[in-house]
């Protein structure tokens, strides 16, 4: 079940540095892609860095829109994250093509997946210079949820057996978050 994260901790739900499925909407039109480059800027407001390629099918919808949603895959959901960062939108819907099943959100028009780790809704924050030179796109988030199978008391609580975050390596391998340790 989704449960609602401070916004004081949205940073947390990332700054492990697990691939993110970026997912947009302008009109009927909406898209996902998975990006091994997202991560914190600044905790409140939260911020968070993506990295969105020119010329691709998410960051023509993420420019009209003005806003996206970010989403923690898990374990489960290897093939699915493979499967829709190596295909393009352009070719169809996504969402139909993988049978993607998804939630609306609460501040913004992108699609939340279902069975993520945690969902975030973000706006654009406009930087040209940035997103032109490094196709790099600031956002702030202003909705945060995590799963309450994995999130309590403000940190992750992957465990031992069952569902992890992922971290892309190279073409279609990943490696599932690993053991919590906590220092003394």
């Amino acid at each position: 079940m989704r449960i609602d994260v401070p916004l004081r901790h949205a940073h947390r739900l990332l700054n492990h540095g697990p691939t993110t499925l970026v997912t947009t909407r302008h009109g009927p039109r909406r898209n996902v892609m998975a990006a091994a480059w997202v991560m914190p800027l600044d905790f409140e407001p939260p911020r968070f860095a993506a990295v969105v390629a020119a010329g691709t099918f998410t960051r023509e919808l993420l420019e009209a829109a003005g806003e996206c949603a970010l989403q923690a895959p898990t374990t489960a959901q290897v093939g699915l994250t493979y499967a829709v960062g190596s295909n393009s939108g352009r070719d169809g819907d996504k969402f139909e093509r993988f049978g993607i099943a998804t939630e609306a959100g609460a501040k913004v028009a992108a699609p939340l997946v279902t069975g993520c780790a945690c969902w975030l809704e973000c706006r654009v924050l406009p930087e040209p210079a940035l997103q032109s030179a490094h196709d790099l796109f600031v956002l702030e988030c202003v909705a945060a949820w995590a799963d309450d199978e994995l999130w309590a008391a403000g940190e992750w609580r992957f465990p031992a057996a069952g569902r992890r975050t992922i971290h892309h390596s190279k073409g279609g391998v990943f490696f599932a978050t690993g053991e919590r340790i906590a220092a003394r």
